[in-house]
């Protein structure tokens, strides 16, 4: 079974939801989920393109659609620590960690953090692509750190029991985090950039400092940021990434996040956010996870090894950083 530290599917619901349906996750993703042998995953808020021009009411949409998804949904249970975490899977239920991807929202407020968390968030990254009050993305260009409030919310989201997550921040942001944090961080979607050169995957000196901090990397399966050529982005590929990551860090350390998106888009509107370039070769989609284990095996991992990338690394961090 898989932990998925990273799913864009509360953007599908916001989308579906405000279009007019209901009951999205039964609709439209648990059978996905199950086929694939997901047991549960961090669900994001995040502000897809092109309602990141509103930051602020399409935040508030989606708390909405998410506290009404969950109020009527019975294909998942919402969980907030580890604890509810091993009740959900001795009861055999799908659970979802609420976390976020991007918190521009907040402006210069840091009081709105605590808005994300009343909405049920234990997770958090201060940037998607964007530069906000908070800090830079990845892909900016930018090489400044976080801002003097960004460094706030960082130790405000360790003391209140948040997850605090470097993937999408540039890497003076990165370094920032790793200075201040107090509890393990994770980069919970992201490569090896010494494998692909893409500015979203992590350096060795930033592996190594989230290996220090005890924290984990989750493996993205994007093809963008598996091979620099687009044409060799395979799951055996991707493997590679585990590989170096491991060689690197050590297996406590590894985890998964596949940033799987193929549900997302509107063939009716093509400024809406598209999954068309999603996952992988050999890792399309969530049912396709099987494959890359498949990898591992044929490596000689264990089954240990593998259990513990496959979920126990990320809820060894849930249970550190939440309780």
């Amino acid at each position: 079974m898989y932990f998925d530290a990273h799913s864009d599917i509360w953007a599908d619901v916001t989308n579906k939801r405000l279009a007019g349906e209901t009951d999205v996750i039964q609709k439209f993703h648990i059978d996905r989920l199950k086929k694939g042998n997901v047991e549960g995953a961090i669900f994001v808020m995040w502000v897809d393109p092109p309602y990141d021009r509103d930051y602020m009411a399409r935040t508030r949409d989606i708390f909405r659609c998410v506290k009404d998804e969950l109020a009527e949904t019975k294909a998942i249970r919402s969980v907030k620590n580890y604890e509810e975490i091993m009740q959900a899977r001795k009861d055999g239920e799908f659970y979802v960690l609420t976390g976020i991807e991007g918190m521009a929202y907040i402006q210069n407020d840091i009081t709105r953090l605590d808005d994300y968390y009343e909405a049920g968030a234990r997770h958090g990254m201060l940037t998607w692509n964007e530069s906000n009050s908070l800090g830079h993305g990845a892909v900016t260009g930018s090489t400044e750190g976080l801002s003097d409030l960004g460094k706030q919310v960082v130790r405000e989201m360790q003391k209140k029991g948040m997850i605090v997550d470097t993937s999408h921040l540039n890497e003076a942001g990165f370094w920032d985090i790793a200075k201040i944090s107090t509890k393990p961080i994770i980069a919970s979607h992201s490569n090896c950039k010494a494998i692909c050169g893409a500015p979203r995957n992590l350096t060795d000196d930033q592996l190594r400092a989230i290996r220090d901090l005890n924290g984990v990397v989750g493996l993205n399966s994007y093809r963008n940021f598996i091979d620099d050529d687009i044409s060799k982005s395979t799951v055996e590929r991707f493997a590679q990434h585990a590989d170096r990551m491991i060689n690197l860090m050590g297996i406590d350390h590894v985890g998964c996040g596949f940033d799987f998106y193929e549900f997302l888009g509107d063939p009716d509107n093509p400024d809406v956010f598209s999954g068309d370039d999603s996952g992988c070769i050999g890792l399309e989609d969530c049912t396709k996870i099987g494959n890359l284990f498949a990898c591992f095996e044929k490596m000689g991992m264990s089954r240990e090894e593998m259990d513990k990338i496959a979920f126990g690394n990320f809820h060894r961090v849930i249970k550190e950083c939440i309780g």
